[in-house]
């Protein structure tokens, strides 16, 4: 069976996009993607260093919570 679709979809990032550049600056609209790539990847370092510890359970792990 053929598809002529993708398998993903990315016309609403595209929208989004347009919107994000008619409503601002470019100037802003960058700044505030780079702001919120930076939360991010904190946030990522976080849980992998909680993962890392022992603190936060493994997704595939299948191990119930101990948390106190």
């Amino acid at each position: 069976m053929s598809s002529t679709s993708s398998p993903f979809d990315n016309s609403h990032y595209e929208k989004a996009c347009d919107q994000a550049i008619a409503m601002c600056d470019l100037r802003s609209t960058v700044k505030a993607l780079i702001m919120a790539n930076e939360y991010l990847e904190a946030e990522l370092l976080e849980l992998q260093a909680a993962i890392s510890s022992g603190c936060a359970p493994l997704p595939s792990s299948g191990c119930e919570s101990s948390a106190a």
